[in-house]
């Protein structure tokens, strides 16, 4: 039987990963994802008084938004991609069918409606939120949405 020993952090080492974090700098890090992702130099992004962001860039047949309402550790990260508008043709079906996805595919993301339309989200707070995640929440919302979006207009889309 093999044995496993726990090593637990110090103080030390949990201090220094808490420094990294809080000093990410979260519109750079958002901007260097955007810039591997968008095409065809479609991305664009405007400054609320209020000192937040908001990113808009084309992936495959979609456009994704990123919209960072500032930089402090209570803030927000919301990804969106709107991939049919509403009213759909059998719309009861339709949820169902989104309702599945959101229970096995969608991985940080989930499908919703906003302003009718079906749109493919995922909103994270900045405490501890590392590079690496902020690409996974724009990559999964990007990819979901135009996996998902010409199957959902082409089955559920009003004529």
């Amino acid at each position: 039987m093999t044995s496993y020993q726990e090593t637990i952090p110090s103080n030390e080492s949990i201090n220094k990963l808490i420094a990294e974090t809080a000093s990410i700098n979260h519109v750079e890090v958002i901007e260097n994802v955007i810039d591997s992702l968008e095409q065809d130099d479609s991305a664009m992004v405007s400054h609320t008084p209020e000192g937040g962001y908001l990113w808009k860039f084309k992936y495959g047949s979609v456009q994704v938004f990123v919209q960072l309402n500032g930089t402090t550790d209570e803030n927000t990260i919301t990804v969106w991609s709107a991939v049919l508008n509403l009213p759909a043709k059998n719309e009861p079906k339709l949820m169902r069918y989104l309702l599945e996805l959101n229970c096995s595919s969608t991985f940080e993301a989930r499908f919703g409606i906003i302003e009718n339309r079906v749109v493919v989200i995922s909103t994270r707070t900045l405490a501890e939120l590392s590079p690496g995640e902020v690409s996974r929440l724009i990559t999964v919302v990007a990819t979901i949405a135009d996996n998902n979006d010409e199957a959902l207009q082409t089955e559920f889309g009003a004529t």
